[in-house]
């Protein structure tokens, strides 16, 4: 099977006249270089059509912002308390509350989605770890002071395991894991 010739005049990139390509994006049919061109699922297309289009899926109103950061900070503090009860156990329980929170921010603004709105119910999930792990932190602050020991500085240590946890577990599980 050979490749018929083509007849055609060459294609030049439209940001950038001086490279010529062959390559021309998937939904505009528009000639792009491989620098221009973003690799998708159905092709190659040009940032234009990838913006638009990532546009189209921000759909998130303003107040389902202040809900997703007070919904993710009330349900990371009241798991931070059965985390910290519960010891070695937390990197159990930690991820289950982390999709536990997403699920409930995703049901309480409607399954509207923003890459801001996932990057605030992560952050409000960390904010809610935060108060045990800071009442962790003073007791072995106080310890040490103290002529005490070590002994709270498990206790530290999983707290702190249940905010890196819960709030890494909040962010992936509403925006989906990307590698790129």
């Amino acid at each position: 099977m050979s490749i018929p010739p083509s007849d055609s005049a060459p294609l030049f990139c439209y940001r950038h006249p001086d490279r010529e390509t062959m390559l021309r994006c998937a939904r505009c049919e528009r000639p792009i270089c491989a620098e221009c061109a973003v690799l998708t699922p159905t092709g190659y297309r040009c940032k234009e059509c990838v913006r638009g289009q990532q546009k189209a899926f921000e759909t998130a109103l303003w107040h389902d912002y202040p809900v997703a950061l007070f919904l993710a900070m009330g349900l990371s503090l009241g798991g931070s308390f059965i985390a910290g009860a519960l010891g070695f156990f937390t990197i159990f329980i930690a991820p289950i509350v982390g999709v536990f929170i997403s699920e409930a921010v995703r049901w309480a603004v409607g399954k509207r989605r923003s890459q801001a709105l996932y990057r605030l119910a992560a952050v409000g999930a960390a904010v809610g770890a935060l108060p045990l792990l800071g009442f962790h932190l003073i007791g072995v602050i106080a310890a040490l002071s103290g002529g005490g020991g070590l002994g709270g500085l498990w206790g530290l240590l999983w707290m702190g395991l249940y905010a890196f946890l819960v709030t890494s577990t909040t962010f992936y599980r509403l925006s989906g894991i990307q590698i790129r």
